[in-house]
């Protein structure tokens, strides 16, 4: 017991060494991504081994600051099911096409993940006992316990619901104090920056702000599940190095959506 007892607080210590952990302000986090982030356009790569790093090295850095961190990747590196459906590929078999794209974005994040010393658990909506455990809420919980990063694949396990859905899904299950969208743009805006020169970016929104703008943050039925479970939702840069770890220790960084 004595021996348990004095991994667990050299675990501690470890893993909030510097004194950062009374910074935080978000203990445990889901970090959404979306599965264009891994690849490279330029070089036709659906996973680009240098992006995969990159995002490994962020999330290491608040993992030993001592955030609880889950994870939801997106598949659309690989395979998305709307643009299937658009290439005569059925809505159905097109979205579990993109769960499984998933799955395979979650092994290769899990792989970079424990390459640099983190320990990783990867688990899924879809049954596949050979790569990963099944998502069961109170394992995922003491996965968390324990100091490990566990990523959920396999959206929600049923056609029609986007990853995003499954991110606020999770995110509401494991008790997050946030949902962390990481996108290519530093927030939410009036319209699409790269388009339009005036547009503006948000600071803060209201969950009924955003729904009734039609502002692309998240789906509908995300931004319901979040504002039920009173879930803020922090869009930010995930590309600007130092971003994330200001994110959880609550400094004004990219666009929070909330409650009024």
């Amino acid at each position: 017991m004595k021996k348990v007892a004095s991994r667990k607080i050299a675990l501690t210590a470890t893993r909030t060494s510097g004194g950062k952990a009374g910074k935080i302000k978000y203990r445990r986090i889901l970090l959404k991504l979306s599965g264009e982030v891994l690849g490279n356009r330029e070089t036709g790569e659906c996973i680009d081994p240098k992006n995969l790093a990159f995002m490994a090295e962020r999330v290491k850095k608040i993992h030993n600051m001592g955030v609880e961190v889950g994870i939801v990747l997106g598949g659309g590196n690989i395979f998305r099911g709307l643009t299937g459906a658009g290439k005569g590929v059925n809505r159905v078999t097109g979205d579990s096409m993109g769960m499984l794209a998933t799955v395979i974005n979650a092994l290769a994040m899990m792989n970079a993940l424990e390459t640099i010393g983190v320990p990783t658990r990867v688990m899924t909506a879809i049954s596949i006992d050979k790569l990963a455990e099944p998502f069961i809420q109170r394992k995922a919980l003491r996965h968390f316990e324990k100091g490990r990063v566990v990523i959920f694949a396999g959206g929600t396990g049923n056609p029609y619901f986007s990853t995003d859905s499954a991110a606020a899904l999770r995110a509401s299950e494991i008790g997050a104090n946030a949902l962390l969208k990481a996108t290519k743009v530093d927030g939410v805006y009036t319209a699409d920056p790269k388009k339009d020169p005036k547009a503006k970016k948000y600071g803060s929104l209201d969950y009924e702000t955003a729904l009734a703008k039609r502002l692309k943050v998240m789906d509908s039925a995300a931004f319901a599940l979040c504002m039920d479970n009173g879930i803020p939702i922090v869009v930010f840069d995930f590309f600007d190095s130092n971003a994330l770890e200001r994110v959880v220790k609550g400094e004004a960084v990219g666009t929070i959506v909330k409650s009024k």
